[in-house]
């Protein structure tokens, strides 16, 4: 079982959403988080909506540019030192039948979805390697379920499955903890959603978040590497 009060975590597209709703519950169990995105007056705003100002870090970076992610690792150590946890969350999703797909859509969700993770993973590696730390993936039932208009979609979760499971196995030499989590409908702004009470059924953000923390509490000879999360009563349409 990780001790959570003062260790570190990363999260990236942590401005809403899943990445925010993590944020919230790891700082109520005594963390001190820095959430990473795209647009800093954005990512700057969430962070003081969190009302931990002290112990939250806006970073901005862009998970498609592997010098930003490098750069985003650094700040966090100059801030605190060490990094334990690092939640590669960043995504994007554009639906369409194969032959609408556009290339821009196409290499959207490569670029973020995929190689983002890769570029988080790799720039934070070594400081995960000196705190034999935690490394999570937001990944998707698309990873396993592939449905019509999803293909691009599909093909970046379905790798995001594969790749964080292959590094689960080349990294647990150095202690270092790796696990996917692959959620259903989230309640969130993904796909222009505007979050409501439609979405009452829905898993919640903050749900991940007290799952996440599931996670880090394990005891370190158990290790849940892929976990598929869903709403238990589905919307009745």
């Amino acid at each position: 079982m990780m001790e959570l009060n003062n260790k570190i975590a990363y999260i990236t597209g942590g401005s809403k959403g899943i990445g925010y709703g993590v944020a919230h519950i790891l700082l109520k169990a005594g963390m001190k988080v820095a959430i990473g995105g795209r647009d800093l007056r954005t990512i700057e705003e969430a962070a003081k909506q969190l009302e931990h100002e002290d112990n939250v870090l806006a970073i901005q970076s862009d998970v498609t540019k592997f010098a930003d992610e490098g750069n985003a690792v650094k700040a966090i150590l100059d801030q605190w030192g060490q990094l334990d946890v690092v939640i590669a969350n960043a995504g994007v999703g554009h639906f369409a039948a194969i032959d609408e797909m556009t290339e821009n859509q196409w290499h959207d969700m490569v670029n973020t979805n995929l190689n983002g993770v890769f570029h988080t993973l790799k720039a934070s590696v070594e400081a995960l390697k000196a705190s034999k730390g935690y490394y999570i993936t937001l990944a998707s039932l698309a990873g396993t379920n592939f449905f019509a208009k999803g293909a691009g979609y599909n093909a970046t979760k379905f790798g995001v499955v594969g790749f964080t499971q292959a590094a689960m196995l080349d990294l647990r030499k150095y202690d270092i903890k790796v696990s996917t989590i692959m959620p259903g409908s989230v309640a969130t702004h993904f796909n222009n959603n505007e979050p409501s009470e439609k979405d009452a059924w829905k898993i919640q953000p903050e749900d991940i978040g007290e799952l996440v923390l599931d996670l880090l509490r394990m005891h370190p000879r158990t290790l849940p590497s892929k976990i598929e999360v869903r709403p238990s009563r589905p919307d009745k349409k």
